[in-house]
């Protein structure tokens, strides 16, 4: 079995696109379709089907992409291990940071940093979304903490941890409890820069509930400001909870089809580098650490 046709696939399954998957690998999109074709022949099931809206996974890919995971993970982890022992380094761990990403997260990298069989120090860069990535491409950063969106299907990902999200809508009249996303579709909403993952995630979330999302025709240079302009009246606004900072009498809780809706923070990182198992151990202590349901909540008394 050709490894390179998983890898395919997954990236396929990753950025739900064969363009965007061929990109990554800097091939063809012909080479590509035809390595997933040739690789859905050889399980004898078809494991994506081709729509208007994109790239799904069929009922066999649900059952049958999830293995392959776990069959390039186990992959990529021997030959991380099999290259620390051959190389040993005791390189800082350069670390790219989202400026989602709060104290505790950090924090928490410090700790599982402490605990590696080499414990390591940590060198931060924080960044919004796409700086970071293209940084850890360039090989300028060894491993990101960003929001969780399609991208990078040739690295490592596993998600460390994920936040309610709120809606802030001052021209509401609503008061109180959760909201459904459908309710509050029609507000203007206001949006950073494409860099930003919130952005991204923001976008997404329409498009994927077949929702138009209208938009203030400005753009906030950062979640800070989106929150500031927000509670000025300027239209309504998506954050995490953690990064609510002014007092809203509008803000609630944003739900879809009655359950949360949540942004999931996650690890990026290359293991196929001289620190490629360090980073597999960091992530492993990093998810330990977060318990086994890692859910950022507000604390006490913070705004």
């Amino acid at each position: 079995m050709n490894i390179e046709t998983l890898r395919y696939a997954q990236a396929v399954s990753r950025t739900n696109s064969f363009s965007a998957a061929a990109r990554a690998y800097g091939v063809t999109q012909p080479s590509l379709s035809n390595g997933v074709a040739r690789l859905e022949e050889e399980f004898g099931v078809k494991l994506f089907d081709r729509s208007p809206r994109g790239v799904k996974p069929t009922p066999h890919g649900e059952h049958i992409l999830p293995l392959i995971d776990r069959v390039l993970d186990a992959l990529d982890t021997l030959l991380a291990e099999t290259q620390r022992l051959a190389r040993p380094v005791t390189e800082p761990i350069r670390m790219g940071v989202s400026p989602l990403i709060g104290a505790e997260l950090v924090g928490r990298a410090y700790q599982a940093a402490r605990t590696l069989k080499r414990p390591s120090d940590l060198i931060l860069r924080e960044a919004d979304h796409e700086p970071l990535t293209n940084d850890l491409q360039a090989g300028r950063l060894d491993i990101i903490l960003v929001p969780a969106v399609p991208g990078l299907p040739r690295f490592r990902h596993r998600v460390i941890a994920h936040e309610p999200v709120v809606v802030v809508d001052s021209a509401s009249s609503a008061e109180g409890g959760p909201v459904e996303l459908k309710e509050v579709a029609d507000a203007a909403y206001i949006l950073g820069p494409r860099t930003c993952g919130l952005t991204t995630f923001t976008t997404d979330l329409f498009h994927d509930n077949n929702l138009t999302l209208r938009t203030y025709p400005g753009e906030a240079a950062s979640f800070r400001a989106v929150d500031e302009w927000a509670a000025l009246g300027l239209g309504a606004a998506l954050l995490p909870r953690s990064k609510i900072t002014y007092e809203h009498a509008s803000c609630r809780p944003l739900l879809q089809a009655g359950s949360p809706v949540e942004l999931a923070y996650e690890a990026v990182w290359d293991c196929a580098t001289p620190l490629g198992a360090d980073l597999d151990e960091l992530v492993d202590a990093l998810t330990a650490l977060a318990g086994p349901d890692p859910v950022l909540r507000r604390t006490e008394g913070q705004r």
